[in-house]
């Protein structure tokens, strides 16, 4: 981790790109030292996605600048539900769920942000506060400070105010607000960060401690991402990616960001990995003069994957990658790379006692990559199909002598179109 003393959190966090709004007064406040700063999570599901990642790269710098950050899972407000950019009200949950969900978050995020020692993170859960709060006592300390009037200026009400909005979540704006109070009491946090959807959330609570204890707090948002083509960024052909590896695959992790857009690259690079700015500035350069390596998208794919899954689940992957997309000897993969292409590739089950009697023709059949048995022999004599990357041009047996490390057989149609046969 870098000295802390020769980082500039609010320069460092413009200069990559992770500032969408700052109020008034915080570089200021930062010139006078490190700062306490709290971002909140919605626990509604047991792993972060890509998007989360904004807000934790947040976190994780303003702690490389000395500051101490808090990680606040909403297990009372997922109870009330935040209506910022939604239509509609979000699931309730119950408290196992969240603390489930809770403990599967802390476990991700430890691989962005130091818990140890005095200046370590911590994990809250405003359900510790909010849900032993007596509703009289919150109406008259919290309530009275803002009027319908000032909470119907706000975005997050305003938009559901055609659709309809329930007064639980009208009120989810005055329970983030009191999270804030509570943690600049208790915690002496001064910051909160978020989503751009959550300025008019933040400065509701900047409010409430002014009011309430007259002290001084700040507001910084991150943008929420899109695509150089305009797409939500995070989502793929499957939906979200994940951080988890049991619901987006190491492989699919990486795939997602090698695929990124040339035009997009160099802000991932920025805002999604710790390098120094001039070492990007340099791959940019290089992946300029030379567009069709992807020099840019391999580095964000590598340096993202090693921070969310190891490098030795990143060596893997990329040699995983090799074996589908040329560059390795078949013979040569080892068995960890062949298993995380097998997680990835329509897989066949054949009984070892099989071998020698299965012909190529039926296990192309079986495993998909001819619809029939005229089809397969018509491929097979336009070399059309692939034995662990060597072209097959007649049908014959499967043998002992196909196996890829004991254990597989790769068939391949054409260029992209691959099954796996898993010999037991």
């Amino acid at each position: 981790m870098p000295d802390a003393a020769r980082i500039d959190l609010l320069n460092t966090l413009q200069a990559r790109g992770l500032v969408q709004d700052a109020t008034p007064g915080l570089a200021e406040r930062l010139t006078r030292g490190p700062i306490t700063g709290y971002c909140g999570f919605d626990p509604t599901a047991d792993s972060l996605h890509v998007g989360n990642l904004v807000p934790v790269m947040g976190l994780a710098w303003l702690q490389r600048a000395g500051g101490r950050p808090l990680v606040v899972v909403g297990g009372g407000t997922g109870l009330v539900g935040d209506p910022s950019g939604k239509r509609s009200e979000r699931p309730m949950l119950t408290q196992a769920q969240v603390v489930a969900n809770t403990a599967a978050i802390r476990a991700q995020l430890e691989r962005f942000l130091d818990f140890e020692g005095a200046r370590g993170a911590r994990m809250l859960d405003n359900a510790d506060w909010l849900r032993s709060l007596p509703l009289l006592d919150f109406l008259r300390d919290t309530g009275k400070h803002f009027t319908i009037n000032y909470m119907l200026q706000k975005e997050s009400v305003r938009s559901r105010m055609e659709t309809g909005i329930s007064f639980t979540e009208f009120s989810y704006m005055l329970v983030q607000a009191f999270d804030f109070d509570h943690l600049f009491e208790t915690e002496g946090c001064q910051l909160q960060l978020g989503g751009s959807d959550q300025w008019g959330n933040i400065t509701a609570g900047i409010e409430l401690i002014a009011r309430r204890r007259h002290g001084e707090a700040h507001g910084l948002t991150l943008p929420l991402l899109t695509t150089s083509a305009g797409a939500k960024f995070g989502k793929s052909e499957d939906g979200n990616v994940w951080l988890d590896p049991t619901q987006t695959s190491p492989y699919k992790f990486f795939q997602f960001w090698i695929n990124k857009d040339d035009q997009d690259v160099g802000r991932l690079l920025r805002i999604f990995t710790f390098l120094d700015l001039s070492r990007i500035d340099a791959v940019l350069a290089e992946h300029t003069a030379d567009p069709s390596a992807r020099t840019a998208q391999r580095l964000l794919a590598r340096e993202v994957t090693t921070q969310v899954h190891g490098a030795d689940v990143t060596d893997g992957v990329e040699a995983a990658s090799r074996i589908l997309f040329g560059g390795t000897d078949l013979r040569t993969a080892d068995a960890r790379s062949l298993a995380i292409v097998e997680a990835e590739l329509p897989l066949t089950r054949m009984a070892r006692s099989s071998l020698g009697t299965t012909s190529l023709v039926e296990a192309l059949v079986q495993t998909g990559l001819a619809p029939s048995k005229g089809e397969a022999r018509r491929g097979l004599q336009g070399s059309g199909f692939s034995v662990n990357g060597e072209k097959a041009s007649a049908d014959r047996p499967l043998t002992d002598e196909d196996l890829l490390a004991g254990k597989w057989i790769m068939l391949q149609r054409g260029r992209r179109s691959y099954a796996m046969v898993i010999v037991d």
